[in-house]
């Protein structure tokens, strides 16, 4: 290569480094730059240890998006002599892995030098592709680091997870997203320092806020800003709220319909439900709104929720929680949101109880663990002469024609006589049902045979 050539490449690369995002631009290059994840970073953790002592184990870096992911395995390959080979899952395939493992096996035979095979986004390889890795990294041939958004538990099978560590990064706190931003304002090459911008202090409030702990929507927004900002007299920009807010226009909710965060924020609107706390119970509806979640999904769960939690105690709830569903279906979103918000606080409010749901779950085992008799001849319904004659229904008492309309016979095989399932609480319309079912079968069990 001419040096004309060497130099129109040069070139060509510090422009392609200038018009890059500012988010890539202020990437850390070295630990001292990076922020936050003590808990991986720190000298005295695992990780380091290792690295220092020369034994890189392969590991998958866990944590939510603008959290340093791809920057951490980055360092890491340069505190080592191995060669490091990026892809990324979402635009790589079978081939690229293959072409790695190749050069990798061919760079350590002829060189003694090992090699760092990183793959970002890995939860967007399928099985197959995961598969092509695992032997490789079994017999050392790569060094795997993977980065990924997901629980890898889901997301990564079990025998490429099995031979790697995971690291579970946090998102950045307020605190040091304040200072990702002020360095980004202050740096002359790197950053924005050249535009000499100043940030309002209730625009960084903002801007910290609505990032989330994601570093790179901070980053790309505050260069937005800085540009759309006018120049005064002095050549200086402030950056106010407004513009902030604009530039930034909403957050970006962590959720994906098909991963743990749809698990988790689904997870805490049941128990918030469950635990009657109407405020904990919308602000997951309201997240699960904001993020696009199948507005029929929410209603059945709050079917269930109401057959399961809600039961006897307030029966009014299945009909309320079954009619908001046929009004999101009718309706459609956004409107749809109303009533999944009045069922919500409904069942949120309401009397709990889960006895009928408990009664089912002991009569399942019951059926699964004990021999399954026939049904006693007088529960049988005799719709021949030979079953009339063989004693179907023989002895049957027709409540109907007894005062109360109770009559007292047994109900369950005869090994089961007696066994009582449900129970119900002491909460809302239970109260009353308990009363009547002492008043038909005595005693406190509240149940035949007690």
């Amino acid at each position: 290569m001419s040096s004309s050539e060497s130099l129109f490449e040069h070139g060509r690369k510090v422009q392609s480094e200038r018009d890059a995002p500012l988010a890539e631009r202020m990437r850390p290059r070295t630990f001292d730059e990076f922020v936050g994840q003590d808990q991986i970073v720190d000298p005295d953790r695992v990780l380091m240890r290792s690295i220092a002592a020369g034994r890189l184990p392969s590991f998958i870096l866990w944590g939510p998006p603008g959290t340093g992911k791809t920057t951490l395995a980055r360092l890491v390959a340069t505190l080592t002599q191995a060669d490091f080979q990026p892809i990324s899952a979402v635009t790589s395939g079978v081939a690229d892995l293959r072409r790695i493992v190749g050069e990798a096996r061919d760079r350590k035979g002829m060189h003694q030098q090992s090699t760092i095979l990183f793959v970002d986004e890995i939860h967007r390889f399928n099985k197959a592709q995961q598969d092509v890795i695992l032997p490789h990294v079994e017999d050392g041939t790569i060094t795997f680091i993977g980065a990924t958004t997901e629980n890898p538990s889901f997301e990564v099978i079990a025998p490429l997870l099995s031979r790697s560590r995971v690291f579970a990064l946090q998102s950045l706190t307020p605190d040091q997203m304040a200072d990702i931003v002020k360095r980004a304002l202050a740096d002359e090459i790197r950053g924005i320092g050249a535009l000499h911008a100043t940030l309002a202090d209730d625009a960084l409030d903002h801007l910290v806020n609505i990032a989330n702990g994601d570093a790179r929507v901070a980053l790309n927004a505050l260069e937005t800003a800085a540009y759309a900002c006018s120049v005064d007299a002095e050549g200086k920009r402030l950056i106010d709220l407004e513009i902030t807010a604009d530039a930034l226009q909403r957050r970006s909710p962590m959720y994906d319909k098909a991963g743990e965060s749809h698990y988790d924020t689904i997870s805490a609107f049941i128990k918030s439900v469950r635990g009657s706390s109407p405020d904990g119970a919308l602000y997951w509806l309201a997240r699960m709104i904001e993020s696009g979640e199948d507005p029929l999904f929410i209603a059945r769960r709050l079917v269930i929720l109401a057959s399961e939690d809600i039961g006897l105690a307030e029966p009014q709830a299945l009909s309320v929680a079954m009619a908001a569903q046929q009004a999101v279906h009718f309706l459609g979103m956004p409107e749809g949101r109303i009533p999944l918000a009045e069922a919500t606080v409904y069942l949120a409010t309401a009397p709990k109880s889960n006895s009928a749901y408990a009664a089912l779950n002991e009569a399942m085992r019951d059926v699964r663990e004990q021999s399954n008799e026939p049904v006693p001849l007088h529960l049988r319904n005799a719709v021949t002469g030979m079953m009339k004659d063989m004693g179907y229904g023989k002895d049957y008492k027709y409540s109907h024609q007894f005062e109360g309309h109770f009559a007292d016979q047994e109900y369950l095989p005869p090994s089961l006589k007696g066994r009582r399932y449900y129970n119900p609480s002491e909460e809302g319309a239970e109260q009353e049902i308990g009363k009547r079912l002492k008043r038909w079968w005595g005693g406190e069990s509240g149940g035949p045979g007690s």
